[in-house]
């Protein structure tokens, strides 16, 4: 266990198990057997940062079974600290289906209902004036869908005295009443230091027709960092009257669906560690970049020497 006045970094938010198919290329419907995978946002994030050398607590919840014993486990022997990562009595741990299509089809198919244990996250189960004074804090969209989560990470958010990172992570599928998305990511945005989303996300962050209108809205009301995904195009980020363009890594994807964790948990390692925005942001895309190439999520988060590895034998500089 890390003690907690070294803690740099603490990720709330969704966590499951992702069955991932051995059959790829295979519809849902076809598929005979799958490999388990400790997953989810938080888990992904909190994964990559301590393979950075982060030290870092997750936030969330887990079912009383085996699911959630094998997330624990996995969480802790890649050194995260899980002093916060809660146990439900009642609700099981959510499972995740995916087909893998590789280049750019992978529906998932989300086992959350009624409900999931990390959404039952109360403030009763977390020290939010603890975690207020670790430098980095990670939230997602996803987390505000439903309470007691959403009051619970929108208590923690407002009263983070650190840099605050909002991943819009917009899912409409986990909301009841998707057209509150907007109204409620707001309360975080007010809060943020930096927002972070692909080019939809930030569209129905603002309930807009334009993600760099968007985007500009929201430095406008006082973000300092907004990064704006665009994939096979690079990233976009916005600081003030700046704009930084940095180009994509190519890549032969194999499962998209981890490269936006990946990426979030080298833009925290950038940001604690004082890197350069242009380094950051290109180191980000690398991480994501070398996820996408294989099928898991967590267990694809890559160290530090790996993306400086990644990074000289594509450009020949880190």
């Amino acid at each position: 266990m890390t003690p907690s006045a070294e803690l740099e970094a603490v990720v709330m938010g969704r966590v499951g198990a992702d069955l991932y198919p051995n059959q790829i290329g295979t519809p849902l419907a076809e598929v005979r057997t799958y490999t388990r995978y400790a997953g989810g946002f938080a888990t992904n994030v909190a994964t990559g940062l301590a393979r950075l050398g982060v030290s870092v607590a997750i936030v969330s919840k887990v079912g009383d079974e085996g699911h959630g014993e094998f997330i624990r486990n996995f969480l802790d022997s890649e050194g995260v600290d899980v002093r916060w990562l809660g146990t439900d009595q009642e609700n099981l741990t959510p499972i995740v289906f995916c087909e893998v299509a590789p280049p750019d089809h992978f529906p998932l198919l989300f086992y959350r209902r009624p409900t999931a244990p990390d959404w039952e996250l109360t403030v009763d189960d977390i020290d939010v004036e603890e975690m207020a004074r670790i430098p980095l804090m990670f939230i997602s969209g996803t987390g505000l869908a439903r309470e007691p989560s959403r009051q619970t990470t929108l208590t923690s958010a407002l009263a983070h005295e650190g840099t605050t990172v909002f991943d819009l992570d917009w899912r409409p599928s986990v909301w009841d009443e998707p057209s509150n998305y907007a109204e409620v990511a707001s309360i975080v945005i007010e809060g943020a230091d930096v927002v972070m989303g692909n080019e939809e996300e930030l569209r129905a962050a603002l309930d807009a027709d334009d993600a760099e209108k968007a985007a500009n809205v929201l430095i406008e009301r006082g973000v300092e960092t907004v990064i704006m995904k665009r994939g096979g195009m690079g990233v976009v980020c916005f600081r003030g009257d700046d704009r930084l363009d940095v180009p994509p890594i190519e890549t032969e994807v194999m499962n998209g669906l981890g490269a936006g964790d990946a990426f979030a948990a080298a833009l925290g390692h950038g940001l604690l560690r004082g890197f350069p925005m242009e380094k950051t942001l290109r180191r980000a895309n690398a991480a994501g970049a070398m996820v996408a190439s294989q099928l898991p999520c967590s267990e694809a988060m890559p160290s530090d020497h790996d993306i400086t590895a990644f990074l000289q034998s594509n450009s020949g500089k880190d």
